[in-house]
């Protein structure tokens, strides 16, 4: 999910996961349903152009509640995404078609947010 311009909308992108790359981490989170290979949800805002993550939705594989400050010690309401440069893609309007898996479908548009080193550079917007 993305927080922004007042509102909340579903996020195509994963910013988490680019981190966990860069730092080589495995978080250990359980799995526990076909539908969230990733293991885990997370919710961001942009504010004054700049990402945060701001909560995470996820269980360790030992049965504990995910916190922010168990991934960054320190942070426990938000944490800058210095590390993401990438597209944040948000679908927008109607499902023009299902696709299962993944981030699956169609929508009659999509919010792209181009993002460097943490900051928002640029918006475009496509249409299906």
């Amino acid at each position: 999910m993305l927080r922004f311009d007042g509102r909340e909308q579903e996020l195509w992108s994963t910013p988490l996961d680019d981190y966990f790359d860069l730092a080589g981490i495995d978080p250990l989170f359980a799995w526990d349903s076909t539908g969230l290979w990733r293991c885990y949800v997370g919710t961001w805002e942009l504010i004054a152009k700049r990402l945060y993550l701001v909560s995470i939705a996820a269980t360790f594989r030992d049965g504990r509640k995910v916190a922010l400050a168990d991934l960054f010690p320190g942070f426990p309401d938000r944490v800058f995404a210095h590390w993401y440069s990438g597209t944040l893609v948000l679908p927008e309007g109607e499902m023009l078609a299902y696709e299962h898996g993944g981030f699956g479908g169609t929508y009659e548009r999509e919010l792209w947010i181009t993002v460097a080193q943490g900051v928002e550079v640029r918006r475009s917007m496509t249409s299906n």
